[in-house]
């Protein structure tokens, strides 16, 4: 594809094609200087508030009709487009579409090579083979308690596809492993592996021709496991999903982590044939060294690229846009802030944001706060508990040291998570 950046006419700027995106993604494309168009079916999105120039009413799900739908845009015809997915499922539809319609990209392959989660630990388990991370594949839920006595405890029980962190679990011991297998069908799909120790990072990464460019990592802050119940009749099974209670940055590793961070993941993504687009990788920080969790064909959560952002002065989803439209790279500005925090809030079930436009008002208003969004209606009642990476709601905040960030966001969930009384269900 021949470089835009030189070429200032608006009717000559390349066109962003984003399948389904949310709001952050078209401002995004505002900022790289690209033109958007939105794919997504229905007769309105909330990206149409968020400066879209047009949209293609169409299911990007469907392949045959999403290219049929793209392929009469001008700008595709004539080499000025790209379709880009920044989602689990739009990252495929997106690499599919750019390969029919003979647009420059990661191809399909790459993205699912990414996604085989069995196949990903095989390959990085290459990188370090005196100390691999030990896994086994697992076809029946009966067969996990054999497989988790013989990985060892505790252990991960995952899906081999499959994102935001559904169906993840860990277990601690035989009766917890026994507890785990009615979470899945009796003909299944799932790793078994090894628990790793240490702090997580989250790494935001930028391929170009197979050159990989680390963007920047967040440190992630995992709950903690909840107690077993002392109660009569027994203690609770261990077992848990493991989720994340938020994100911090920046985080200052000695150089020879920070390189060996940045080689594990430069090797994960050269094995899975990731040769351009952004990826989103979860690193553990072990004893032996920094092993991998999963790698994702797209940038982390919205609100994980923005504490980016915000800690960095990196502008991830700018520069994934630029990258893959050919327009000069974004133009990194100083962070304006010493620390920045991401917490997120989960309302147990049957609880909910109570009085949420005094709390959302309350919560803005502290020091240093510089988002909280609701993930839920606010006068809705919830009915679960969420799974995984997913979230009722979330906080960002800055801070001039880490104890008065801490507060902050200490605060704000407070704020948010006083129970409510029931109103409309979800």
């Amino acid at each position: 594809m021949r470089q835009q950046g030189t070429t200032t006419g608006p009717r000559h700027r390349p066109v962003a094609v984003l399948l389904g995106p949310c709001p952050a993604e078209v401002a995004a494309a505002r900022r790289a200087g690209a033109r958007t168009v939105v794919v997504a079916p229905g007769p309105s999105v909330p990206s149409d508030r968020e400066g879209a120039e047009r949209r293609v009413r169409t299911d990007w799900r469907d392949h045959p009709r999403l290219v049929g739908a793209v392929a009469r845009l001008a700008e595709v015809r004539h080499g000025r487009a790209r379709v880009f997915g920044f989602g689990p499922a739009t990252a495929l539809a997106a690499a599919r579409a750019n390969e029919a319609l003979g647009l420059p990209g990661t191809p399909p392959s790459a993205v699912t090579a990414l996604m085989d989660k069995a196949a990903l630990r095989a390959r990085a388990n290459t990188l370090h083979p005196a100390r691999p991370v030990s896994f086994a594949r697992c076809g029946r839920a009966a067969l996990i308690p054999f497989l988790a006595t013989l990985i060892g405890y505790p252990c991960v029980i995952k899906p081999r596809a499959g994102g935001h962190g559904e169906g993840v679990l860990v277990v601690h011991d035989e009766a917890g492993a026994r507890a785990a297998a009615p979470h899945y069908p009796e003909v299944t799909d799932l790793l078994v592996e090894e628990f790793l120790e240490g702090p997580e990072l989250a790494v935001q990464t930028l391929s170009r021709q197979g050159r990989h460019r680390v963007l920047g990592w967040t440190r992630s802050l995992p709950a903690p496991a909840p107690a077993p119940d002392p109660g009569p009749p027994a203690p609770a099974p261990a077992v848990h999903a493991p989720t994340a209670r938020g994100h911090d940055a920046p985080v200052a590793l000695d150089p020879a982590t920070a390189e060996a961070v940045r080689a594990l993941v430069r090797g994960v993504l050269d094995l899975a044939g990731h040769h351009d687009g952004p990826s989103h990788t979860e690193v553990v920080l072990t004893a032996r060294g920094p092993r991998l969790i999963e790698t994702h064909p797209h940038p982390g959560a919205e609100e994980v690229t923005q504490l980016l952002r915000l800690a960095h002065g990196t502008d991830v989803l700018a520069h994934a846009l630029t990258a893959g439209l050919g327009l000069p790279a974004p133009v990194r500005k100083p962070p304006a802030t010493a620390h920045a925090g991401l917490r997120y809030v989960d309302f147990p079930p049957g609880g909910g944001p109570a009085g949420a436009a005094d709390a959302l008002a309350a919560a803005r208003a502290l020091p240093g706060v510089v988002r909280v969004q609701l993930q839920v209606p606010p006068d809705s009642t919830v009915r679960r508990a969420p799974t995984g990476a997913l979230h009722h709601a979330y906080v960002l905040a800055t801070g001039p040291t880490r104890p008065a960030l801490t507060r902050s966001l200490d605060r704000a969930a407070v704020l948010l998570h006083t129970p409510a009384p029931a109103r409309r269900g979800r």
